[in-house]
């Protein structure tokens, strides 16, 4: 049978290819182009650009499959860049990664797989697809199920992740053996279409900064900051205020453009919204299940409640706060459960919730 693998030039990938062939399949990669800097400066470490799109072409005559690429940047700049632009720009934390799946990525690499007569299509991701459901990769440090939440059950029955029982160590090793020329590639970084140094400048572009104050709990003004977008909550460094104790962004409050800082125990969070939310297989709630606010942390244990429109969710531990834009994902043990945007949360400090948005 044909699968449509998804191919940004990187090692997970490339192996990803090379194992459905081993196993019998009619391989053929596609390769997205979504972003290119206007000065043509190539980001090493990007999984989306025109460097990476050769790589892949050539990784894929290496293992002599067909590839096919497909220039995505309109969309990818609608989809994801415009609204990651806002979300900054209006004190929210998105994840680009998410929008990018959901939005962009798996959207066409179905319809080139409708195009492409492909019955199957795959990526390299590190997580399971198993009978429409979304499990957790064996390796708990490599998986990525997080940044899958959101895909519907009908893509989820057509996906295959054959790295999803192996760890990295054991993936850079097959493209050792076989020769790929990707197998020392390094890893794609969090923001792969703009390094984290560059963020701030493609938000400015849609979105131009100014300066506000930084505020403490008391409401003194400690000092300036140079634009909301460039904080998040929890933050520490980059603040450039004087104080006797290390302080940490606990609020961002976009319509007075002002920042509001305090000591690192002021900042734990049991408590927080989310809306938008999806389901993969729905639990009957309350539950007491396992919830993830960041893709690389250990789940934790959490009460879910149902609430209109959304989900208040109560750890049973305090974490460190997530900030608001970001996805919560629920798990029950491996498999996903579902998960929304996180729109506001209640930090130690506070009595109330703080609406973010």
């Amino acid at each position: 049978m044909k699968v449509l693998v998804a191919m940004s030039g990187g090692v997970d990938s490339s192996v990803a290819a090379l194992l459905l062939r081993r196993q019998g399949f009619e391989v053929q990669g596609l390769s997205l182009l979504i972003y290119e800097r206007r000065n043509g400066e190539a980001e090493p470490r990007a999984c989306c650009g025109l460097q990476a799109v050769r790589t892949a072409q050539e990784v894929a005559r290496s293992l002599a499959i067909e590839h096919h690429s497909v220039d995505a940047r309109e969309a990818f700049m609608r989809e994801v860049m415009e609204p990651f632009a806002a979300q900054y720009a209006s004190g929210l934390t998105p994840n680009p990664c998410i929008l990018c799946n959901e939005r962009v990525k798996f959207p066409l690499l179905l319809q080139e797989a409708q195009r492409l007569g492909a019955q199957w299509i795959a990526t390299g991701h590190y997580a399971r697809a198993k009978d429409g459901l979304l499990l957790r990769a064996q390796d708990e440090h490599k998986d990525q199920s997080y940044v899958l939440y959101s895909l519907p059950r009908e893509v989820l029955r057509r996906l295959l992740l054959p790295l999803g029982g192996m760890k990295k160590s054991q993936v850079r090793d097959l493209a050792r053996r076989h020769g790929l020329p990707v197998f020392d590639r390094p890893e794609s970084q969090e923001i792969c279409f703009v390094g984290r140094e560059h963020y701030l400048q493609m938000v400015e572009a849609f979105h131009p900064q100014r300066p506000g104050p930084i505020r403490d709990l008391q409401g003194r003004l400690l000092g300036t900051h140079k634009g909301i977008a460039g904080y998040t909550v929890g933050q520490r460094r980059g603040l450039g205020v004087s104080s006797p104790r290390p302080l940490y962004v606990l609020r961002i409050d976009a319509r007075e453009n002002t920042l509001w800082v305090g000591p690192r125990e002021a900042a734990l969070c049991r408590t927080l919204w989310c809306h938008e939310v999806r389901w993969l297989k729905r639990p009957a709630l309350p539950s007491r299940l396992l919830a993830k606010v960041r893709s690389s942390m250990p789940p934790q244990e959490a009460w879910v409640h149902p609430e209109q429109e959304g989900l208040r969710v109560e750890f049973i531990s305090p974490q460190w706060p997530p900030s608001a834009g970001q996805a919560l994902v629920l798990y029950d043990n491996h498999t996903v459960l579902g998960g929304g945007r996180i729109t506001a949360l209640r930090l130690r400090y506070q009595e109330s919730p703080v609406n973010a948005g």
